[in-house]
């Protein structure tokens, strides 16, 4: 069963840094979104703090387009324990079921990525071909 702390609070600054981070953006790229008074030193401060100002806060979740109310009310620790408590984890003998229930599977990826490394390596020789034929056509007009 999962116990819930008490005395354990939320962590907004964790909560915006783990939304950045989703995003993809670095805290330069957060600072940018905030206005020209934010730097990535402040970015990186806020991300320390337990509890953020409501403004700011308002500022953050408009610059990463996430409401207000995520920030507030994500508790890492008990997120995880309802997907420990409640995943198939607990409930069938072999771990690996978990993969049934992905949208993605392994093999596809693996293929996808190869896929995208032969395509690379083909526009790669192409770039070389022109390369040498403009170096030819280069070294014939000399």
């Amino acid at each position: 069963m999962a116990t819930h702390n008490p005395t354990h609070k939320i962590h907004e600054g964790r909560n915006v840094k783990r939304f950045r981070e989703m995003r993809g953006w670095k805290q330069e790229g957060l600072a940018d979104e905030m206005g020209e008074e934010w730097t990535q030193r402040k970015i990186s401060l806020l991300e320390q703090k337990e509890t953020i100002e409501p403004e700011i806060l308002l500022l953050v979740s408009t610059a990463l387009n996430i409401p207000v109310e995520v920030f507030q009310n994500l508790d890492e620790e008990q997120a995880i324990n309802n997907i420990v408590n409640n995943n198939t984890f607990d409930h069938c003998n072999q771990p690996a079921s978990v993969f049934y229930n992905s949208s993605i599977h392994p093999i596809d990826k693996i293929v996808e990525l190869h896929e995208e490394k032969i395509a690379l390596y083909e526009r790669m020789l192409k770039e070389k071909e022109e390369m040498i034929a403009r170096l030819e056509k280069l070294m014939a007009s000399k």
